[in-house]
């Protein structure tokens, strides 16, 4: 599985910004798909994760009412919808996948998802 994401750049606070993740290798789309963001100093975080059975849909503390994940399953395409950004958004941010339905309480953790996007880099300025 080859994960792209595209979409990054440098945004406003207050503003908005939409990342894309395109997944490509298989013929059956990931099964749970996710954003982690890593900003300078820190160590990678959880941001979103959807699951295509079911539906089921986790965010992060600190963007829940911000951001929006969702998913083209036509397309194998995942999407971060990004409102409201603050400067401490700014981070490089990945999107993750893992063929396998991944269980909810696993959905937050890095090591549930095999295969990782290069990163694209978002910038809020204040």
């Amino acid at each position: 599985v080859q994960l792209q994401a595209s979409g990054g750049g440098l945004g406003q606070a207050g503003g908005s910004l939409r990342l894309s993740c395109a997944s490509s290798g298989r013929t059956s789309g990931p099964s749970t798909m996710a954003w982690f963001r890593q900003a300078p100093g820190k160590e990678r975080a959880f941001v979103a994760a959807n699951r295509r059975i079911g539906g089921n849909t986790l965010y992060a503390d600190s963007v829940k009412g911000r951001f929006t994940i969702s998913r083209d399953n036509a397309k194998n395409t995942v999407y971060l919808q990004m409102n409201s950004l603050k400067p401490e958004d700014t981070a490089v941010y990945y999107c993750a996948a893992a063929q396998s339905q991944v269980i909810i309480s696993s959905m937050r953790s890095s090591t549930s998802y095999p295969y990782w996007g290069r990163g694209t880099q978002v910038t809020v300025s204040s």
